[in-house]
Parts: C-alpha cells; structure tokens; sequence
C-alpha cells in the first residue's frame, strides 16, 4: 500500500521536480522546447494553475527522466500520479 500525499506534498514534488530540470540544461531545454514557455516566464508561470501538474506530466511522459529523478532523490515514482490527481490541471478523470 502506497502512503497517502496531500496537496501540500504534492506541490511539493512538482516544485522540487521543477528545480531538479532546473538544475540540467538538457533536460530543462527540453522541458521548454515541449511547454513553449521561455526561461524567464517559469517562474511566474509556477504559480498558474496547471503548471505544477504540467511539470509532473513532463517526467510522467518520459521514463528515464522520471527515473533519474527518482534514484537521485529516493522518490517513489507512483508518487507522481498520486500527486498529480491533486494539483490543478492534473485529474483526469475518464467516464
């Protein structure tokens, strides 16, 4: 069974999540190249809705970077769905 997360942990992960891409040049190139948001507006942007639960569907769409993360920070990769439920912009819910 999988610990529960909160909003909190989950804005949490995506701010952290944030500042890892932050951190790489290669993939925080990426990350702009595929959002089309520019360097200077992530900042602002992290505070709209949507945007954290974008960041945590970046690493959700690519494996090796969802990994990486994880192994470099001990964070269980289920906790980025879990999280992202929560966030705004995140839920998808299917009829």
């Amino acid at each position: 069974m999988r610990n529960q997360i909160n909003l909190g942990d989950a804005e949490t992960l995506a701010i952290n999540a944030l500042l890892f891409l932050g951190d790489d040049s290669e993939l925080l190139a990426r990350f702009l190249a595929l959002t089309g948001i520019t360097a200077d507006r992530i900042r602002t942007a992290a505070g709209e809705p949507g945007f954290l639960a974008g960041v945590l569907q970046f690493y959700l769409g690519h494996e090796p970077t969802l990994l990486r993360y994880c192994e470099a920070t001990g964070t269980d990769p289920a906790r980025f769905q879990d999280a992202l439920q929560l966030l705004p912009g995140g839920r998808q819910d299917i009829d």
